[in-house]
């Protein structure tokens, strides 16, 4: 790996001449007042030595002499490259001219969408160290845990990167008391522990709590941040809902401790405000509850035609509100795998429940479903719950989402809505629907928590997510073709259903090219939002796309538009 130094030496010999001189826009390499070599090694000595060089995944895996199909797609290779993202296609800038392309077999690869310098941050001091240096540099800056991230947020052109992954700390409380008060069982853990590591330590301990069913994300940055939700929701409400406190490094470079008894404000902010908008998070405090077993259900089928699989969106909508005695969570999708035939499947989680009685609560939907169908494939497992959440997820898939939440008014009034939305949604060409039953339950009954979830989370009943997914050889015209696709073909129809203006979208799985962006991830949360933003970063230091302000700023963020 190329020396600090060295680095940034060919950056001004390269860039010199094409920056930015506008005093709007951040600090960029070329540009008077970025840093030099000595000023970035100066920097680098002060936090350690830990300021490393960053670059695209394709890049790394041509250096290291190439990375297998199996490396590609695994998030725990992704994890330990500062510049990877788990979708490929957030790390490219396809818009630049030319366009900033690596892949695996690109020639000539361009460094993309990604940071060129960042912080592998250990402790405190050094994230601290870094957001000085940004600030006095007007750096663009990034954040990133993991690089789950469906938005892309989690790395930004030309940026600082501040890298959390070594935040691995873990502590369970009996009793964590804020402000006097005792608020119960709960986990404290840093912004890079990964879920699966904090299941199977909650599982130590006889604990479970509220967190996402896949397990490269990091609960305690953007996963929280966006409301968080969960299998276990309709249960235990949204992850947001069961926080209790953040540590984070504001913009000013202090450690401060959001909760409700200090900087309510920003606590209010942080839970569903959305992420990477409000500071790097060091560590997040969250309830836990008394393990139990679970039974899984997977249910497969396959459909034949588009109307076959719309009659059966209608028959699953007619049943969703059958298990709501017991609070079950589940998730459900359609994938198309050819004009004529779609992949449906369905997978709910049970606690303290026998495989019979989970077999009797859904045979009345399942004997109907199976008479659309042409082959059914049916499972159960049980076991501890923290065996049951937590998949390994793919990496390595180009990919754009759109979702909307869908009340549970819709689903008991307009069960015709529902098939004809399906239809027209399999006609334009959606190729990806997953539903996910996270709502309702708890999460409806949390509604006098104040938060900056989004209010139609606590009407909704389900998320419906829309995904596109390409190869890497796809071109930038087609690769805009396919996110246009998203924005103004599918979401629109989806919209709809939803109720048109006014409706609402998980920040976290949604469409970071929404045209009110302000109004759909943030409803009438965004005014407070803004000003909270004022308040902790009057610079804009932290900008990701379609977060709190970032409507001030050009797509890159590195321009004001204002």
């Amino acid at each position: 790996m190329p020396s600090i130094s060295a680095l940034t030496t060919v950056l001004h010999a390269i860039l010199v001449g094409i920056a930015l001189s506008s005093p709007n826009c951040r600090s960029q390499p070329g540009d008077a007042s970025f840093p030099n070599p000595d000023q970035i090694q100066q920097f680098n000595s002060s936090i350690g030595g830990r300021l490393v060089p960053v670059i695209p995944t394709g890049k790394f895996c041509q250096n290291v002499g190439g990375c297998t199909d199996d490396q590609w797609n695994d998030p725990a290779f992704r994890e330990v490259i500062p510049g990877s993202m788990l979708q490929p296609n957030w790390e490219q800038n396809f818009v630049s001219n030319p366009p900033s392309i690596c892949y695996r077999n690109t020639t000539n690869c361009g460094q993309g969408s990604v940071p060129i310098l960042g912080i592998n941050a250990t402790c405190v001091a050094d994230i601290q160290e870094g957001v000085r240096f940004a600030h006095k540099y007007n750096l663009r800056t990034a954040i990133k845990a993991s690089g789950h991230d469906y938005l892309g947020r989690s790395t930004a052109k030309n940026s600082l990167l501040f890298w959390t992954h070594n935040f691995k700390n873990i502590t369970f409380h009996d009793s964590f008391k804020i402000g006097g008060k005792d608020l119960g069982s709960s986990v404290t853990f840093g912004s890079g522990v990964h879920l699966d590591t904090l299941y199977q330590a909650a599982k130590a301990r006889g604990k479970i709590f509220v967190g996402a069913n896949v397990r490269s994300v990091v609960a305690s940055g953007g996963y929280l941040q966006g409301g968080g939700h969960s299998i276990l929701s309709p249960r235990f409400g949204l992850g947001s809902d069961n926080a209790l406190e953040f540590q984070v490094v504001i913009a000013n470079g202090n450690l401060i401790t959001a909760s409700e008894a200090e900087h309510p404000d920003l606590f209010w902010a942080i839970r569903g405000g959305g992420a990477g908008s409000w500071g790097v998070i060091i560590s997040a405090t969250i309830r836990t509850y008394p393990a139990f077993s679970a039974v899984v259900h997977n249910a497969a089928l396959t459909l034949n035609s588009s109307d076959a699989a719309a009659d059966l969106a209608r028959l699953h909508a007619s049943h969703i509100f059958d298990w709501d005695n017991e609070k079950i969570g589940h998730y459900f999708s359609f994938v198309k795998t050819s004009p004529s035939v779609f992949l449906w499947g369905m997978s709910s989680l049970w606690p303290n429940a026998s495989e019979a009685a989970v077999n009797a609560s859904l045979a009345p939907f399942l004997d109907k479903a199976v008479l659309l169908a042409t082959n059914v494939s049916v499972d159960l497992s049980n076991n501890v719950v923290n065996d049951q959440v937590g998949i390994l997820d793919q990496a390595g898939l180009n990919a754009a989402l759109g979702s909307r939440l869908i009340s549970a008014q819709i689903y008991r009034s307009d069960l015709s809505g529902v098939r004809d939305t399906y239809k027209q949604l399999f006609d334009a060409g959606a190729s990806n629907i997953i539903g996910l039953m996270v709502a309702g339950g708890q999460v409806s009954e949390n509604a006098h928590i104040d938060s900056a979830v989004h209010p139609k989370w606590r009407t909704a009943k389900a998320l419906v997510t829309l995904e596109t997914i390409w190869n890497d050889d796809a071109t930038p015209a087609e690769v805009k073709t396919f996110q246009q696709g998203i924005t103004n073909v599918q979401v629109p129809i989806l919209d709809k259903l939803a109720g048109g203006l006014g409706s609402g979208s998980y920040s976290n799985e949604g469409d970071v090219f929404e045209p009110n962006f302000q109004v759909t991830f943030y409803g009438p949360n965004y005014a407070r939002l803004s000003a909270i933003k004022k308040v902790y970063d009057p610079d804009d230091l932290f900008i990701v796309g379609a977060g709190v302000g970032s409507e001030r700023w050009g797509s890159q963020g590195l321009c004001r538009v204002e």
